[in-house]
């Protein structure tokens, strides 16, 4: 595999353990090269000269310390001081650039998500934010720029953790603000934290418990690569039962799940009720409209139309934007600057990012956030699932993903998108969705019933996803009909999860 092959956006990602199937892209010498870039970015691009000092820390995977070596040894090579942190998250690393008693010209993390083991990945950062991936061409195309400084960098080891959760932990009693229980305001809270064995178990040991709260029942804090117990993943449905059936077993008041890296996150209620996806958005969303009225959500593409409706009732508005939590984010940084205010940008799959935190990604800050309301709820005897009461959920919804055969798949799943425009144009009871930013939506009427669907390609994959929504209990395989009629003209699409019906 060709370096350039391990970008994945604005993220590295490869495989980092050899398995009967996977052979290592993720290997030694990509791994140096990527730091060769790294360093030449630094100084050329961001201008921090030869003397920089950049974190490196990592989550559970079984890799991290064999990727950590060569990064050490290669950045410190080209005089690059090292700040070795050990086990962290995604969001901590980028607070190592912020935090007084770092001031790390950038960051590393060594991580590749919620996916299997046998991967790894870099996601980079300076003061300014996370790299674009214009940034990563950059690193990419020097990755020969070979530099060896005439003194070679030191490494210093300092638990970034602990700093990251007390900062947390500071940011919360200032939110709650109990003038009784300053020091432990959640006091009476019973909330149950499933880390997946991945970075976040730190969350309730160091934060929940700090502040007062039972974590009784809490799963999976143990980091442990392997992932044994399910996949780290808010928007995985086993890894959501899994916290289910912990809030409930343990009659927990609330549950809270972290991906891997913890820049995702996801909740359930006392009643074993998911708070993810279009719910999550939901509950935060009336969190910031409350104390910014009238303020701008951006969203993905693929929200619900009732969360706009929701967002709309309370004085907001949704933008909805394309998939990639770096396009949200970047979205909503854009309409700031062109004078409008937007203080959060979330996507589906669990990425929060709030103006007030910097617009990182961070999962337990989302979750920081949501607890000093919930913490207030409580005192009036209410519940989070009062912030989200009018929100309508759909009777039908589903998502598949159909797969483009062809070789040049981009352009040939572009140019049958753009059929399908006719097609709809052409159907009673489907019209086009007039503000869209990504792909085709459509909105349903008369025979299938009130609701509405999104056809677009992958970022990456050449692969056609469709998310369903109707307001009627079948609607949903009505839509799958009309969208089998359509596509069965396209041999070079497979149709077939058209014609599952949804259960």
């Amino acid at each position: 595999m060709a370096l350039k092959d391990l970008q994945n956006g604005s993220d590295i990602r490869g495989i980092a353990i050899e398995t009967e199937k996977h052979d290592v892209t993720l290997t030694d010498e990509h791994v140096s090269a990527i730091a060769i870039g790294f360093a030449a970015w630094l100084r050329d691009v961001k201008k921090t000269g030869e003397q920089a000092t950049v974190a490196i820390g990592h989550d559970s995977r079984l890799s991290a310390e064999r990727v950590k070596d060569v990064l050490v040894a290669s950045l410190t090579r080209s005089g690059i001081d090292v700040v070795d942190v050990g086990l962290a998250t995604t969001p901590a690393m980028f607070m190592a650039t912020q935090y007084e008693d770092y001031q790390c010209d950038a960051a590393i993390m060594i991580t590749a998500s919620h996916l299997p083991y046998f991967y790894n990945g870099l996601k980079l950062f300076t003061r300014d934010g996370g790299a674009e991936h214009e940034d990563i061409d950059y690193i990419m195309e020097h990755a020969d720029a070979v530099f060896v400084a005439s003194v070679a960098g030191s490494v210093t080891h300092k638990r970034l953790l602990e700093t990251y959760a007390a900062d947390l932990v500071g940011k919360i009693r200032a939110g709650i603000n109990d003038e009784v229980r300053y020091e432990e305001p959640l006091d009476g809270s019973h909330i149950v934290v499933d880390a997946g064995n991945g970075a976040g178990g730190f969350f309730a040991t160091e934060v929940l418990a700090k502040l007062g709260a039972d974590i009784t029942g809490s799963q999976f804090l143990d980091p442990d690569g392997n992932f044994p117990n399910h996949i780290p993943n808010p928007d995985n449905n086993e890894a959501m039962a899994s916290l289910k059936e912990a809030v409930l077993s343990n009659k927990a008041d609330l549950g809270v799940i972290f991906d891997t890296d913890v820049d995702r996150a996801a909740i359930v209620n006392r009643d074993g009720e998911s708070l993810n996806r279009n719910p999550l958005i939901a509950v935060i969303s009336a969190i910031i409209l409350d104390e910014h009225p009238g303020t701008t959500i951006v969203t993905d593409s693929t929200t619900s139309t009732h969360l706009e409706d929701f967002i709309e009732a309370l004085g907001g508005k949704q933008h909805r934007f394309k998939r990639g939590y770096r396009n949200v984010i970047n979205e909503a940084i854009r309409l700031n600057e062109a004078g409008t205010q937007s203080e959060i940008a979330i996507e589906v799959s669990g990425h929060a990012a709030l103006r007030e935190n910097y617009f990182l990604d961070d999962g337990a800050y989302l979750i920081a956030k949501i607890l000093m309301r919930y913490a207030k709820l409580r005192k009036e005897g209410k519940d989070l699932a009062d912030l989200t009461q009018s929100l309508k959920v759909p009777a039908d919804n589903d998502e598949i993903r159909l797969s483009i055969l062809a070789s040049n798949f981009k352009s040939y799943g572009l140019a049958a998108l753009e059929d399908f425009k006719e097609f709809v144009a052409k159907t009673d009871g489907l019209e086009l969705e007039p503000v869209n930013q990504e792909g085709v939506r459509v909105n349903t009427s008369g025979a299938f019933g009130n609701g509405w669907f999104l056809l677009r390609m992958s970022l990456h994959e050449p692969v056609m996803p469709v998310n369903l929504e109707s307001d009627e209990v079948g609607g949903v395989d009505k839509i799958k009909a009309v969208l089998q009629e359509f596509f069965g003209g396209y041999a070079e699409i497979d149709s077939a999860s058209l014609q599952k019906i949804s259960q």
